[in-house]
């Protein structure tokens, strides 16, 4: 591989880290990928898989209340612009039923901005959510393998 290529690589590679969304061209949605593993998302945990087990909703309700806290401390915000968006989830490894809920963060704010939520995504599975997004704050989640609720921050 020559120098030009690596830098190329290393500058495609940056680019995708530090704006996946700017990727995008004209009005097309622009794609957020998001893991699932027992009782967390991957992405908003840096990538680190804490290596949870779980066989029900039941066994992260416990592992969260241990959990949870620390956990959302450490967490990574999601920012964007405003915009339409493809939430591109996936099942890694759990052992039942998924989901994904994308909400305003405060009631007032789940009344005035846009939601999207669904179901359907068993093990191995990977679903899109679209939705278009407006200025404010929200968080995500998945009610069915509970996680904390991470944030996203559209300005």
């Amino acid at each position: 591989m020559t120098h030009a290529m690596i830098r190329l690589a290393a500058g495609a590679f940056a680019l995708a880290l530090a704006a996946p969304h700017a990727l995008a061209a004209g009005n097309a949605p622009r794609i957020i990928m998001l893991t699932q593993t027992p009782c967390q998302f991957l992405e908003s945990e840096a990538g680190r898989d804490r290596g949870y087990t779980s066989r029900s909703a039941a066994d992260c309700n416990a592992i969260n209340a241990r959990t949870a806290k620390q956990r959302l401390a450490e967490a990574r915000t999601i920012e964007l612009t405003p915009g339409k968006y493809i939430f591109r989830v996936t099942n890694k490894n759990v052992p039942y039923e998924l989901g994904f809920w994308l909400r305003g963060e405060s009631l007032v704010d789940r009344a005035l901005l846009p939601s999207v939520s669904g179901g359907g995504l068993v093990t191995g599975k990977t679903q899109d959510y679209q939705v278009e997004l407006k200025a404010g704050e929200y968080v995500y989640s998945c009610p069915l393998n509970p996680t904390p609720d991470y944030k996203l921050v559209v300005k």
